[in-house]
């Protein structure tokens, strides 16, 4: 069976990427053909996030075992195989590249094709250029300082409201990101 996912960045609008891959390929497998598809390096802790339809976290998937004490079993990329933990298309993943900022692609996995194979991952289609995989600290705290002066607020007036938007709605997100995408 393969599975067909879209990625999309919410950084870069125009980015956007599919990659074809077998169900029985693990993540590892499909972590190694994200980076090869948009250029980065494979030095950096990543994990993937299984997803509710709200983007809400289920599991995580692991590069390596962070030594948790909680009682949630722990998966690790390079044991996982995809159909262990994704059976349905439109089931959402986030990947997370950058710990340190929290910045992640969306993926959906948008179709399933059964009774094929396929012996590599594939990225079928790729727009657009992916955010920079690792964003320099001190860039991120000015662009974080001058978004804090520009409204007139002082950084430590900056609380968990400054990411998000109660005028946020996850429709249009959809509709810009995976809706007008057809796999080929």
């Amino acid at each position: 069976m393969i599975y067909k996912f879209r990625i999309i960045s919410d950084e870069v609008s125009n980015f956007k990427l599919e990659i074809s891959i077998d169900a029985d390929d693990t993540f590892l497998s499909l972590r190694n053909a994200i980076l090869d598809a948009v250029g980065y390096t494979k030095d950096q802790m990543d994990s993937f996030l299984i997803c509710d339809e709200d983007w809400q976290k289920e599991k995580e998937v692991t590069l390596a075992d962070m030594g948790s004490d909680s009682d949630e079993d722990i998966w690790l990329m390079e044991d996982t195989r995809l159909s262990d933990l994704i059976e349905d298309e439109g089931q959402r993943l986030m990947f997370v590249f950058d710990y340190l900022t929290n910045r992640a692609f969306f993926m959906e996995m948008k179709e399933l094709v059964p009774s094929k194979s396929l012996a590599d991952p594939l990225c079928s289609r790729k727009e657009g250029r992916p955010p920079k995989q690792v964003i320099d600290m001190d860039e991120f705290e000015n662009k974080i300082n001058n978004t804090a002066s520009a409204s007139g607020n002082s950084l430590d007036d900056l609380d968990a409201d400054f990411y998000g938007s109660d005028d946020f709605n996850l429709d249009e997100f959809d509709e810009e990101g995976f809706d007008d995408l057809k796999i080929e």
